[in-house]
């Protein structure tokens, strides 16, 4: 099918900075917004940002999680303040452990890394009262308003928060750039804990609108607390006043909320995967995107694009991993140049005080693993592969990139998000270059493998044909983002592309361009001009340029002009990084996570004990461990070199304790709830788990994996529980390291609840009792296993 657009002369209109910031950092750092994007120095910056909470992270972790944030091309990390997890007891401050703000402030600014703290005081987040602590329910005033008895605990609270966060503000060096105001302010709210079992009553959503902004904001500045950027979020009607805060926007493919009340049975579509104009005052107003000043005026900043999602109690499902990737293609295509990803990792709720769990009743009492990109533990999920890549690509290319304009073709906004018949596309284009977006995943329903799709652009330059010859194809699920018309510096222009740029590498005095091939698609780069090809496949001239056919499904390198490609295949695609170094660029092909701080260089395997490094530039030895290693073959520019990350031989055992109850074929002769026993297909699942000190040695740390049939999965250690899990069919993992001792001295039992089908409940006694049947409950663990966490150190 042929589809055509019209892009001569569309042009963006850039303002001076709206938030005009007093000052630098000591260094001479400059950051301000723009009506569409941030500046650094005077210079366009794409932004990505991804949320990590600190307080539900240990903190022996802390820098190696940040650094794997850094390393998946993340800018910015993201962090919520809870109330409750520093004043759980009115009047006393807890800032230890986990808790410690200034010394993950301080990782961060040794690892460079940017922060947005947001510091609420409502922060929701699944947090236990939204963040606000237990004390504050049924006090004489209403929380989240302008009431002085409430803005007085606020301050004390604040007045905490700018005591740890001294010096650590971007005026002064440090690494915090924003700071978000309240959350969701007039739109949302959360469970008041201590009423969910009764009466159910919700914490406020506010309405003092902008002048509750404005007491906060002068509080938080009156304290020192200041920075470049304060933001708050804007979706569903929430108040904003925009000469406080930037709107921040965001959506979500996965929705547990809709299965609140029961009624719901089967999750929707929905409309995140529709391509939109976000930033143009005569774009209609979209789901979740109707904000009350004209759309140019300001940036289109993202906050909480779906990096995933919690599995709440009542609606369990695994995230498509490819869903991430997507609603990044999605929102960029539509004019945002400053991603934000909610959660990006993944976390652990932290104990209380005084209070044995500190979440939302609807979730997980300990676990927060939100199927993010990064997992609880630091477990690295297929979305982290795939939104790496557009990252390095937004970054590297942010100065051409950032000031390109969206242009849709006829009705690309319109179309249904059920309707899978129609190809998704749009345009951003710029003076510099320009790029087609294609997206070809849909949440909750399938996505057709699409082929014979040609695009016939008008450019200010002349007609452009993508593909140059033949046709285009591309996978369901997959997206695409193809530069047109672009001349990236170091390189012959780009009349089209069927591959999609990755990053721009500088060494020894060489340029080197990356690039990937979208899946379903035949690779192909086409030259303006005449120009000199070496490397593998097929070389046409046609129409004044020159077509470069790639061979498909392995990488593959080559030089035009006076620059060097190498074109990744989609495994290598899936296990490549970059790194920027003062030195000079680096590409790293790895299975593995690769972590290379502002220190050192080290690899972390998760169950695998050997594995392939592989570097470009070449080199004949790296150091592993201390020791010399040999490389084992070169290819494509890369030295390959095998690694052993390490050895593991685990003694654990595990036993199912519910064959020792009555019955002995695994059943347990007892109700759900309450008494007589009515029906013997009730199947509770229970295994005691024993360690050895073999199962925590010679690792950096050790996971246990366990594969269950269930409802809910516990596990405890001492009598406490240490982890849950609400079974969606994938397997639990969770943290056993940082309790060797108590393990080994006590062991481990889990205890699976059942699924339960065709429940009935009697409760006619007239003594109060009360009692299930069920036609079918059954829950089983078929598995239990320990995973050994290595880390490896390289020296190059």
């Amino acid at each position: 099918m042929e589809h055509t657009l019209k892009i001569r002369g569309k042009r963006k209109d850039i303002h001076a900075p709206l938030y005009p910031y007093e000052g630098t950092s000591p260094d001479g750092e400059r950051l301000e917004m723009t009506n569409y994007y941030l500046t650094v120095n005077g210079k366009p910056f794409f932004a990505a940002s991804g949320e990590m909470h600190f307080s539900r992270i240990a903190p022996d972790r802390w820098r190696d999680e940040i650094i794997k944030l850094k390393m998946a091309g993340i800018t910015m990390v993201s962090t919520y303040l809870f109330w409750i997890h520093h004043e759980e007891e009115k009047g006393v401050f807890r800032w230890d452990g986990c808790r410690n703000l200034r010394k993950f402030l301080t990782v961060c600014q040794e690892e460079k890394m940017r922060v947005i703290l947001r510091v609420g005081p409502f922060s929701h987040g699944e947090c236990r009262n939204g963040g606000l602590p237990d004390w504050l329910f049924g006090a004489p005033f209403d929380v989240r308003s302008n009431d002085p008895e409430y803005l007085g605990f606020v301050r004390r609270y604040f007045s905490q928060v700018a005591e740890q966060a001294r010096g650590m503000f971007h005026r002064d060096g440090g690494p915090i750039v924003s700071i978000q105001i309240e959350n969701e302010y007039e739109h949302a709210s959360s469970p008041w804990e201590l009423t969910t079992e009764n009466s159910g009553e919700w914490t406020p959503s506010g309405n003092d609108g902008d002048a509750h902004f404005h007491a906060l904001k002068a509080m938080i500045r009156d304290l020192g607390m200041d920075a470049p950027m304060f933001t708050t979020t804007a979706w569903g009607g929430a108040c904003y006043p925009v000469e406080d805060v930037i709107p921040l926007w965001g959506g979500y493919a996965f929705r547990p909320w809709y299965f609140y009340d029961g009624k719901m049975k089967e999750h929707p579509p929905t409309d995140e995967f529709i391509y939109r104009d976000f930033h143009n005052n005569a774009s209609p107003m979209y789901y979740n995107f109707d904000p009350t000043y004209p759309a140019e005026d300001l940036p289109f900043v993202c906050c909480e694009m779906g990096g995933g999602m919690s599995c709440y109690y009542k609606y369990r499902f695994q995230v498509d991993w490819e869903s991430v990737e997507a609603i990044a293609n999605v929102k960029t295509a539509g004019g945002c140049n400053f991603l934000g990803y909610y959660m990006f990792h993944g976390g652990t709720n932290p104990e209380g005080t005084h209070l044995a769990f500190l979440n939302e009743c609807g979730t997980p009492k300990k676990s927060y693993d939100y199927q993010a990109a990064v997992g609880e533990y630091g477990q690295l999920r297929p979305s982290y592969h795939m939104v790496k890549l557009l990252h390095y690509l937004y970054e590297d290319f942010g100065a051409t990139f950032c000031p390109t304009k969206t242009v849709l073709p006829e009705g690309a906004d319109r179309i249904e998000p059920g309707d899978t018949s129609c190809l998704r596309w749009c345009v951003r284009t710029g003076a510099r270059g320009s790029f087609l977006f294609l997206n070809n995943y849909q949440d909750h329903a399938e996505m057709p493998n699409r082929a014979n799709e040609v695009f016939q652009i008008e450019t200010d330059r002349g007609p452009v044909r993508i593909p140059e010859v033949g046709s285009l194809s591309i996978a369901s699920g997959a997206t695409a983002t193809l530069p047109f018309r672009w001349q990236p510096e170091g390189c012959p222009e780009i009349r089209s592309a069927t591959v999609q740029p990755v990053t721009r590498l500088e060494s020894k005095g060489e340029t080197h361009f990356i690039f990937y091939t979208p899946a379903g698609m035949d690779p192909t780069i086409v030259f303006e001009g005449e120009v000199t090809v070496e490397g593998p496949g097929e070389v046409l001239e046609t129409n004044a340029a020159t077509v470069w056919r790639i061979p498909a499904g392995k990488t593959v390198s080559g030089k035009v002009g006076g620059a060097s490609f190498t074109i990744l295949g989609p495994e290598d695609r899936m296990r490549f990084w970059r790194v920027k170094r003062p030195e000079g660029d680096y590409a790293i092909l790895c299975d593995e996570a690769v972590l290379w701080g502002e220190e050192d260089l080290r690899i972390e395997s998760i169950g695998k004990e050997d594995g392939t490094f592989a570097i470009f530039p070449v080199r004949e030895t790296i150091q592993v461990n201390g020791e010399t290693v040999r490389k084992s073959k070169e290819e494509n520019g890369f030295s390959f070199f095998r690694i052993h990350y390490g050895s593991h031989h685990p003694a654990m055992t595990w036993e199912n304790a519910s064959s020792r109850d009555k019955g002995g074929d695994g059943a347990l002769r007892r109700p759900v709830i309450g008494s007589p026993v009515t029906s013997t297909k009730t199947l509770n699942a229970r295994a005691k788990v024993h360690f050895t000190p073999e199962d925590f040695q010679g690792v950096r740390e050790t996971l246990l994996r366990v594969q269950y049939t269930g409802d809910i999965g516990y596990a405890f250690c001492d009598w406490k529980m240490i982890s849950d899990n609400f079974c969606n069919g994938a397997e639990w993992e969770f943290r056993v390291s940082d309790r060797q001792q108590e393990l080994l001295e006590k062991g481990l039992y889990i205890y699976v609840s059942p699924i339960r089908k065709g429940g009935k409940v009697n409760s006619s006694s007239a003594m109060a009792a009360r009692f299930e049947t069920f036609e079918e409950a059954v829950a089983k663990i078929a598995k239990i296993e320990t995973v050994p966490v290595f880390q490896t150190e390289i020296v190059i």
